[in-house]
């Protein structure tokens, strides 16, 4: 069994992930500002109301690592946060927010919970096709599709200066998924993947991705681009 850390779990593809690895029997520590009482309720899940993109998150979780695993084998970056807004409306403090959120978010954790992975781990960021050079571009997602692509770069990075560590890095962007964060900024449109369908793919790529790939991006998705 392993222990995995999940960010943005309180609604969503994290939430589906969270319930898939506990109800799997894996140890799962739930990342997110709202904690959903099915979460907060399951033997196998430890619930942090944290803002992962805030400084003051990263001793919560070393404190958890240090007094309670041990050791942390899976870590996936879902959190994220989504603007539909043309650029000239976005004002400096949007355009912050999102940052904050979908890359510096993924570098607090990864500081605060690589020194606990061993040999083996496995930390997958969940991208965008939007953030992948070369893909279609869409107006209006300016600030979440440059950051996609920033985290991208980061991931890359990392599997290269952990590689020696035997720690695996992947990406994997994804398509369009029906979840309330893409309908709310998207309203009356309908994506072709539930979160339940995109989060078992995940689970399943969590597990076994770092034997076939690191520091690769994986696009994950059932239309071209």
């Amino acid at each position: 069994m392993k222990n995995v850390i999940i960010t943005g779990t309180s609604r969503g593809i994290g939430y589906e992930l969270a319930l898939l690895f506990a109800g799997s029997g894996h140890n799962v520590l739930a990342i997110s500002r709202n904690i959903p009482q099915a979460l907060a309720e399951h033997e196998k899940i430890t619930c942090l109301s944290v803002d992962i993109a805030t400084p003051e998150s990263r001793p919560l979780i070393e404190t958890f690592l240090t007094s309670t695993w041990g050791t942390a084998d899976i870590i996936i970056h879902n959190a994220g946060a989504l603007l539909h807004k043309p650029f000239t409306q976005i004002t400096a403090e949007e355009f912050e927010y999102i940052y904050r959120v979908n890359v510096f978010g993924v570098a607090n954790l990864n500081r605060a919970a690589l020194p606990y992975m061993k040999q083996g781990g496995h930390v997958v960021t969940i991208s965008s096709m939007g953030g992948v050079q070369g893909t279609v571009k869409f107006a209006g997602l300016s600030a979440y599709s440059s950051s996609k692509g920033a985290v991208i770069t980061l991931s890359e990075l990392l599997a290269e200066e952990y590689k020696d560590k035997g720690i695996a890095f992947n990406v994997l962007a994804l398509g369009a998924v029906n979840t309330e964060m893409l309908r709310e900024a998207f309203p009356g449109y309908e994506a072709p993947l539930s979160p339940v369908e995109m989060a078992e793919y995940i689970y399943n790529f969590s597990l076994t991705g770092n034997k076939f790939f690191n520091g690769k991006v994986l696009q994950v998705s059932s239309t071209t681009p």
